[in-house]
């Protein structure tokens, strides 16, 4: 499954991020671009090597983290967060959520941007969307974080919008 980044943006990130009264394009622009490095925009919704999940690689031991250490912290948020989930495949599997429902996994990958406390509120180029991925972006991967491949991923499947992923 993969997605043109404008449809990801509009579809589920901007909703999304409305949900949390975040209305910002920085905002919006950083999810998309982390989807994009994460997972080439859905073409790999599965590491197994890191053992990432969805468009944003979380891994279960991130997922628990944020419910247990920061969305415990603020209720309406987690309630917002859960009411993004499906109502009996969350109680059955909710790490699952993370790979089949793109407006959870993408409200839990604003929850490691938002517990970094990061401004949304200046425009950002997109060098400094990349050093924001590279220093904030802990989905428990593990995984490096080279600012430079973050903006050859994002001139390749977020500027070239007229470019089609194949499925």
């Amino acid at each position: 499954m993969s997605i043109y980044a404008q449809e990801l943006r509009e579809r589920v990130i901007k909703p999304c991020l409305q949900i949390f009264n975040e209305d910002s394009e920085v905002a919006e622009m950083l999810l998309l671009a982390t989807a994009a490095q994460e997972s080439g925009l859905g073409q790999h919704c599965f590491c197994a090597q890191t053992n990432g999940l969805g468009f944003y690689r979380i891994t279960v031991e991130k997922h628990i983290e944020l419910w247990d250490k920061y969305l415990i912290q603020f209720p309406d948020l987690a309630s917002r967060q859960r009411g993004l989930a499906s109502q009996q495949q969350f109680l059955k599997d909710p790490h699952a959520e993370l790979v089949t429902n793109l407006s959870y996994a993408t409200a839990m990958a604003w929850m490691i941007y938002r517990r970094a406390d990061i401004d949304t509120s200046k425009p950002l180029e997109s060098t400094s969307l990349a050093a924001l991925w590279a220093n904030h972006f802990d989905n428990g991967t593990g995984s490096p974080r080279n600012a430079e491949d973050f903006m050859q991923t994002y001139r390749s499947l977020v500027m070239d919008s007229s470019k089609k992923l194949v499925a």
